[in-house]
């Protein structure tokens, strides 16, 4: 049995039950998969000053993911929040759906693009592209102009614009395919295809089941001793010194953190 935890990186549980309905009909039997939100911090992650504090609560719920005995992490949020600076601090896996939507794209077509939920978060998901090295798969990115807030209030009308704008956009770009850029849109899309309803004419690319699929996989190497991360660069945890003084600002940030709740 492997464990996984999909955090939500929201300081609500407003999220955590249609997550848990579109995601758990797709595990493997040998998976137990555990849905849970962040404490002390924004509940949405629509700017980036909300972003870079929800990080700070995400980078504890990892470590206390791994002391817990999960094998791996999902970070469930589509701009990746914290996933790479999270790999420094523990050595489960730790997933990001964009990064896996991007690395698994190529199975189901030639070239890809992004359907995000607003504006906003075009450009940042642009340069995400570029960073993951996917070159000219990538054809665009494009937002249908919600805010997580107000989607999870309106579930229709975002499928309605997921089916039109998809097909529109995916034909501006020249791709073959649409990664659904907020991991809430694409669990408002599965819950819709769940309950019987018309898929979009482009292939869709879920990044809740390609993170799912990806933390499956690779909890299982790391549960048979075949995951290891580079501890030399990038990845290079703090040791000496530097891991007092990470074990003092955690103790820091444990006591002083806000309770965004109040």
């Amino acid at each position: 049995m492997k464990r996984i935890n999909f955090i939500n990186p929201f300081g609500t549980k407003a999220y955590d039950e249609i997550i848990w309905k579109t995601l758990s009909n797709y595990c493997s039997s040998d998976t137990e998969l555990h849905v849970t939100h962040l404490e002390n911090c924004p509940s949405d992650i629509d700017f980036f000053y909300s972003k870079h504090m929800i990080e700070q609560s995400l980078y504890e719920a990892v470590l206390k993911s791994e002391e817990a005995g999960y094998d791996a992490v999902i970070v469930g949020c589509l701009y990746d929040p914290g996933v790479r600076a999270a790999r420094e601090l523990v050595d489960i896996p730790i997933v990001g759906p964009l990064e896996a939507s991007f690395q698994t794209a190529s199975y189901f077509g030639h070239s890809t693009m992004v359907l995000t939920d607003h504006r906003k978060a075009v450009p940042y998901i642009s340069d995400q592209a570029r960073l993951n090295a996917q070159g000219e798969t990538v054809r665009g990115v494009e937002a249908i102009d919600w805010f997580v807030k107000d989607m999870i209030n309106d579930r229709s009308a975002v499928v309605r614009d997921v089916v039109e704008r998809s097909k529109v956009a995916a034909e501006r770009f020249g791709a073959e395919t649409v990664i659904l850029g907020c991991t809430i849109i694409a669990a408002i899309y599965q819950e819709h295809l769940m309950e019987g309803g018309a898929p979009s004419s482009i292939p869709i690319i879920n990044p809740n089941l390609m993170a799912l699929k990806i933390a499956e996989a690779l909890a299982d190497l790391y549960k048979n001793k075949a995951y290891f991360i580079a501890r030399d660069g990038f990845y290079m945890k703090p040791s000496g010194h530097h891991e007092q003084e990470f074990r003092k600002a955690r103790k820091i940030w444990n006591q002083s953190a806000i309770d965004f709740s109040k």
